[in-house]
């Protein structure tokens, strides 16, 4: 199962809604009263529960076309978006960094990503501007310090992100999140796929295009920390709630470790094409 969360018109204020992608190109509304948002329907019914909804709405109703629609971040208003670093073997190689023997976590808020084929906004103060194409693990029920080896039961699903950085801001100071947090930096969609249908991640290649040009790839599998090692070990300090996103890093070619140095610049595009998943694209505009 696909869902999305979505405006039916580019009109900022107009209601946001999710439902079941159909067929790969029309969406069953399933947005109710008591559950406004894809995140409450997690919380309120669990992934089983939206499941059964879709089921039955594909029997009684017409979609809305998925072309006609503007496409928001499949969980709009998460708790927390929670992304590790440095979670590649080759992309620490390539950084010149050891191995950390730990995940190294840092956050990023919601007004930092935009839906599948809105503007990434270029922050034009920095020229150091970065893709990275990343998995993202959308959390489904609560989790407090569950063990590795029931992580996974909590996923709700995958998704795509482009978890660009602003280099020269990241770099600051010890702390990631000034050069993680710009406004629509980055970018999570297009939309929300259940393990059932997404499959292993192990067998997920996780792709980067800059206008059409493959920039990264690896599979999954060589993760340092795995999708549910990261889990148990986020699960430890803090608790994850329905709806809570995990990017889990990026693998080798991210523009800053090329000789001459990669950029995103207005006009490019950049496509992140996960096997099982989805392909997550979105256009580079200046930001105002």
């Amino acid at each position: 199962m696909k869902l999305v969360s979505y405006r039916e018109s580019q009109d900022g204020a107009a209601q946001a809604r999710y439902g079941a992608v159909a067929n790969g190109d029309s969406i069953h509304d399933l947005t109710t009263a008591q559950a406004p948002t894809l995140r409450m329907a997690l919380s309120s019914e669990g992934i089983e529960g939206i499941a059964a909804r879709a089921d039955a709405m594909a029997k009684q109703a017409r979609g809305i076309p998925l072309g006609s629609v503007v496409l928001l971040p499949p969980i709009p208003d998460p708790d927390k978006i929670l992304c590790v670093g440095l979670n590649y073997f080759l992309h620490a190689k390539e950084a010149g960094m050891d191995v950390p023997a730990r995940p190294s976590i840092f956050v990023r808020f919601g007004s930092s990503v935009v839906g599948h084929d809105n503007p990434v906004q270029h922050p034009g103060i920095s020229e150091q501007f970065d893709f990275e194409a990343e998995l993202a693990v959308v959390i489904g029920r609560r989790a407090y310090r569950v063990s590795e080896a029931d992580a996974l039961d909590y996923v709700a699903g995958y998704s795509c992100l482009a978890e660009n950085s602003v280099r020269d801001w990241q770099r600051h100071s010890n702390q990631a999140t000034p050069g993680k947090n710009f406004v629509g930096s980055g970018a999570f969609g297009p939309w929300l796929v259940t393990p059932d249908e997404a499959g292993p991640v192990e067998s997920m290649m996780v792709t980067g295009r800059l206008n059409g040009e493959q920039v990264q790839g690896d599979s999954a599998a060589n993760m340092i920390f795995s999708v549910a090692q990261t889990i148990s070990y986020l699960s430890t300090f803090t608790e994850l709630l329905p709806g809570d996103v995990i990017s889990t890093g990026t693998p080798s070619g991210v523009g800053f470790s090329r000789k001459p140095p990669l950029y995103l610049r207005p006009g490019d595009v950049f496509e992140v094409d996960i096997s099982g998943v989805g392909l997550l694209r979105n256009p580079v505009a200046q930001a105002n």
